[in-house]
């Protein structure tokens, strides 16, 4: 009986081992890259996890993790599982960031059917700087989804309506050329919309993971 004691001690007291992105939970850390193919305040920073969400559509769950970095950038990563997968880097901006960069009578076109606006960027503001591309197609047009404040790696969701059904919202998406570069519009349902511009990196772009325990 000692011996099996011995055994379940020591690996119940070995340090948990982060080799995965899907692996990430609250508090860990992850480091990025200092390469110049990254947003200046994405380049050798350090971030947190401090939530872990769930984005529910007809044909998948999706993990996302929302960090905070050394520098106080909050960003949201999620995992873009297609022939490869990669990492979707989110930065939510505001509707004067949005005005800067598009003449807003265009970017209106991403919520007119069918859903094949075309956006060509004005300028950057501060914070857009290598987040934008020059130009977009869009090629998701209202697709309904639910975002739940849960892991559904561990929590399950529920799939009734009510307080833990998630909220429901539509996403529109565009997408650069070569699909390196995106916009998530998500509309909610009491009429609030978010702009997130997107990126798609290598996974080597995460450097380093620390688990927080």
């Amino acid at each position: 009986m000692s011996f099996f004691k011995k055994i379940f001690n020591k690996s119940s007291n070995e340090p948990r081992k982060l080799t995965k992105v899907n692996q990430l939970l609250v508090d860990d850390i992850i480091v990025l890259t200092d390469s110049f193919a990254l947003p200046e305040s994405l380049r050798g920073q350090e971030f947190q996890v401090k939530a872990v969400n769930s984005y529910e559509f007809e044909e998948k769950v999706q993990t996302e993790w929302a960090l905070i970095g050394t520098n106080a950038l909050e960003i949201f990563l999620s995992l873009e599982v297609d022939d490869i997968t990669e990492l979707k880097l989110s930065l939510k901006i505001q509707h004067e960031d949005v005005e800067t960069l598009f003449d807003l009578d265009s970017f209106s076109e991403v919520f007119d059917e069918p859903g094949e606006a075309f956006l060509e960027k004005k300028a950057d503001s501060n914070i857009t700087a290598l987040w934008s591309s020059e130009q977009y197609q869009q090629s998701v047009f209202a697709k309904v989804g639910f975002f739940h404040r849960k892991d559904h790696r561990s929590e399950n969701l529920s799939a009734y309506e009510g307080k833990d059904s998630g909220e429901q919202f539509e996403l529109y998406s565009l997408y650069n050329e070569d699909q390196s570069k995106g916009i998530d519009v998500e509309v909610w349902q009491d009429g609030d919309t978010e702009v997130c511009l997107t990126l798609f990196k290598p996974l080597s772009d995460i450097i380093d993971m620390y688990p927080a325990s």
